[in-house]
């Protein structure tokens, strides 16, 4: 049976006059989009027009929610109360949702942005006011989580469909967590090395560690960071070398 995993960018990030990144030609490499909804990035017709060419190419829509921190471009954690993580969350589902049917496709998971993906990965209490705003609107999403955190297990718990990431340009800490941004190494530019450390991961099912260390991490999805240098070449390299070895891309959740 051929081993299939979905790899998937951030998109959607370019604000009015401001443009982040090369949208189109990541889409011709990626199976899943996770598409700003507006409180870190995005405005709505950088929106409109990236789900419209997802569309296009039978690409897989995920909510890419965040704080409300498009200054600190959603990467600040936020002390904010569970009653208003979860109306936060169910606000940019929605206009998400209604931006996608006007583009002809559809939203099918969510994915947290920056701060808050990292702080739900193990903070019970954000991590429930984000499950509590996807039941809310739509349980049938499903939430991209990072693999082996907590945030996994809960969702689960809670009846949602539960998709394992990991990060292709990022470097793990030996727990298992990112190395955070603010730290040298932590962002990895070396396309060979990504493409090699991915081929590993999907695989074998194993990751090198900051420390040199081995991590067993299972993933149902690869991210490559849209807005790094040389982004869209690296996501070409690692697909290429999925591929070449095998291992088919394909999206997780339904599309259209």
């Amino acid at each position: 049976m051929t081993r299939t995993i979905d790899l998937n960018s951030d998109l959607g990030e370019g604000y009015g006059a401001w443009t982040m990144g090369n949208d189109a030609a990541m889409l011709d490499v990626v199976s899943s989009a996770n598409i700003a909804c507006g409180f870190h990035a995005g405005d709505p017709l950088t929106l409109h027009t990236t789900m419209a060419q997802a569309a296009m190419r039978g690409i897989a829509i995920g909510a890419h929610v965040s704080y409300p921190d498009r200054v600190g471009f959603g990467r600040r954690p936020m002390d904010v109360t569970p009653a208003e993580l979860t109306a936060d969350v169910i606000y940019q589902i929605g206009a998400l949702q209604g931006i996608a049917r006007a583009a002809g496709t559809r939203v099918a998971y969510v994915k947290p942005h920056g701060a808050l993906y990292n702080t739900i990965a193990q903070d019970a209490r954000q991590a429930d006011a984000v499950i509590a705003a996807i039941r809310a609107i739509d349980p049938s999403l499903a939430l991209m989580g990072l693999a082996g955190a907590p945030i996994l297990g809960r969702a689960a718990d809670a009846g949602l469909t539960a998709v394992a990431e990991a990060f292709a340009d990022r470097a793990y800490a030996p727990d298992g967590q990112l190395v955070p941004r603010r730290d040298a190494g932590a962002v990895l530019h070396d396309a060979e090395t990504v493409a090699a450390r991915m081929l590993r991961l999907a695989a074998d099912g194993e990751i090198e560690a900051s420390d040199g260390s081995v991590l067993r991490l299972r993933a149902d999805s690869i991210c490559v960071h849209g807005d790094s240098p040389g982004a869209v070449a690296m996501a070409r390299r690692v697909r290429d070398a999925l591929s070449g070895n095998g291992i088919a891309i394909a999206p997780f959740a339904e599309t259209g």
